[in-house]
């Protein structure tokens, strides 16, 4: 039988001398570490002048926080060239998420983590501030690394418990900051924060700052999620019925019969094993609001595709999220069922987030082909 080839874990990220196991041993979720070169003359993926123009897009979320005189402003995109002439004599930052969304260096920067389940990942942030730019000192609620591009930052940082923030802002900034730790990162230097680690990052020029974010759902969020699964997804039979109904005192009093039979209706909510984990899967893959996916603009037909596919194979499209688990292939939301032999393949895609010629086999040809229409992946734009 084929077989799924094991992904190398081997961060391709400097760790400071620390191998994976190590870091996740002795820091992930628990301390911060600071990376001198975790990647030697990183530059960058990007110009301030180009991630400017990907914040004009509706479908990059942006943000542009400015500060004058002590007043905070915080605005959400999409942007106009219009907005960023209006910054003189002010200090301020643009952020725009999901960067892996459009360029394939970001999700190649993103595969140097992949000593991290891709179930935790989130996406690439990068930001841009002038000297003396910042968005204040706060918290996140999820582990971070602060990769530096262009420019240099300071970064201060404290374990503090102390979390009042300034009250009627619209950023969450740190009323009592107190900073226990800073330092200078310069291109290619990297920070790692674990959650509710308190930090604050000034530009000391003009700055590029790469965060590699992950997941971290409240619990109120999980409950909340599983229980919109289990609307979708749980059948019950039957109807509320009373033929027995007496003529009551008070008319508008809600009667113990009712409560008793409401109580056992309520009691067919249940749920197993094989709801959590399907439910895990396309909550976990399913794509954020504002992503769509379109057909290709020229649609080619199932033998064409699998025919080019053999020659040049396939690669997914920047914006999927596809994860695997129990023999199932969970993909922007959706739940696919496969036999085992197509299980170990579209694992191998999952891992890589492409296939090669020779990773193609006739038990995917229809769910690959399904996939391509759909938008999720497409043909590598890399081969002849």
């Amino acid at each position: 039988m084929k077989q799924a080839s094991k992904p190398d874990i081997t961060p391709i990220i400097s760790l400071g001398g620390l191998t994976p196991e190590v870091f996740l041993r002795d820091y992930w979720q628990k301390k911060p570490l600071l990376i001198r070169g975790a990647i030697p003359d990183f530059q960058g993926l990007l110009t301030p002048e180009a991630l400017q123009k990907l914040s004009y897009q509706d479908d990059a979320e942006s943000r542009l926080v400015t500060r004058k005189d002590g007043h905070w402003k915080l605005k959400h995109g999409p942007f106009a060239p219009r907005d960023f002439s209006k910054l003189h004599q002010q200090n301020w930052s643009l952020l725009v998420q999901d960067i892996n969304h459009f360029l394939p260096s970001a999700r190649n920067l993103l595969s140097r983590f992949r000593f991290i389940p891709h179930a935790r990942l989130d996406d690439l942030m990068v930001s841009f501030a002038p000297e003396g730019g910042g968005i204040g000192p706060h918290f996140d609620s999820y582990d971070v690394f602060l990769l530096q591009g262009l420019g240099s930052r300071r970064w201060q940082i404290s374990a503090q418990r102390d979390d009042e923030f300034i009250p009627n802002l619209p950023l969450r900034i740190l009323k009592n900051f107190k900073p226990e730790q800073e330092w200078i990162l310069n291109a290619g230097d990297m920070l790692y924060l674990p959650p509710h680690y308190a930090h604050n990052g000034i530009a000391l020029d003009d700055c590029m700052t790469y965060s590699i974010g992950f997941r971290a759902p409240s619990h109120q969020e999980l409950i909340t999620q599983f229980l919109v699964y289990l609307q979708d997804n749980l059948k019950a039979d039957g109807r509320y019925t009373d033929p027995d109904l007496k003529a009551q005192i008070h008319p508008a009093e809600i009667s113990s019969e009712m409560h008793e039979q409401v109580n056992t209706i309520l009691k067919k909510i249940s749920w197993n094993q094989q709801n959590i984990e399907d439910f895990l899967g396309c909550y976990l893959s399913e794509p954020k609001p504002h992503v769509f996916f379109d057909q290709p603009d020229e649609l080619l037909d199932s033998a064409t595709f699998l025919h080019k596919s053999e020659e040049s194979g396939i690669e997914l499209n920047l914006k999927t999220r596809i994860l695997a688990s129990t023999g199932k292939i969970f993909i922007n939301g959706e739940i696919c069922k496969v036999d085992p032999i197509a299980y170990l393949e579209l694992i191998n895609l999952a891992n890589n987030y492409e296939l090669a010629p020779s990773d193609l086999s006739s038990h995917t040809r229809n769910i690959l082909y399904k996939w391509y229409a759909s938008g999720y992946l497409t043909l590598k734009k890399n081969s002849s």
